[in-house]
């Protein structure tokens, strides 16, 4: 495909705002590449460095605690771990999977402060996506298994940390309009409906 013609999709979403599966949905129709767990595998797979290791620390605000002291589990005989090694190596590491990723192709990513990281690229669309709380509580609740009470706890601290780790390596604010290009509620049109609406104008942007 001509490279002018690629299209990247970023999503950012709220904690159980169905941003994820809108974000899949996007990615099926435009036939995208879609990446969001999978990028933390491609990332470990091209630094040589456990996977596991890259769950753990994936958009958490603990990172601003051990910038320069994390304890890395190597795989084989990697010396990476000599080169004071710390949390910065590891946005770096996927900062590159995603360069690697949109250079390659058509792509849907899922926060990971991707609209940031590809700021240079053509043919990018920023979405964040929330939803009503009630809506939020009562996915975070069936996913989970928790009570009202224990979803509400989550979200704020699973948020917390994903604005901590996005407003930290972006200078941007998480969720503030002024970062992406379009913010919409899913709670009023529904995942489906709110997927076509996003779809539409990202068609009407890249005149398609």
């Amino acid at each position: 495909m001509n490279s002018d013609k690629k299209i990247i999709i970023n999503v950012g979403r709220q904690i159980g705002s169905g941003g994820r599966v809108i974000a899949k949905m996007l990615a099926d129709e435009f036939g995208c590449k879609f990446y969001d767990k999978e990028l933390l595998n491609l990332a470990a797979k091209e630094s040589g460095f456990s996977e596991k290791f890259f769950e753990q620390n994936d958009e958490q605000k603990g990172f601003l605690k051990s910038l320069f002291h994390v304890h890395v589990p190597l795989m084989g005989e990697n010396n990476f771990y000599k080169n004071n090694f710390s949390q910065d190596s590891l946005y770096k590491f996927q900062s590159d999977a995603i360069k690697k990723a949109a250079e390659e192709g058509n792509c849907v990513f899922v926060g990971r402060t991707a609209d940031y990281v590809l700021r240079d690229f053509k043919n990018t669309m920023n979405i964040f996506i929330t939803a009503n709380i009630d809506q939020r509580l009562q996915r975070v609740c069936k996913r989970h298994d928790f009570d009202r009470a224990q979803a509400r706890k989550y979200i704020r601290s699973m948020e917390d940390d994903r604005a901590s780790y996005y407003n930290y390596y972006t200078g941007k604010t998480w969720g503030h309009a002024e970062s992406y290009d379009l913010c919409i509620n899913s709670s009023i049109l529904g995942l489906q409906e709110t997927e076509h609406f996003i779809a539409e104008f990202i068609k009407k942007r890249f005149s398609l």
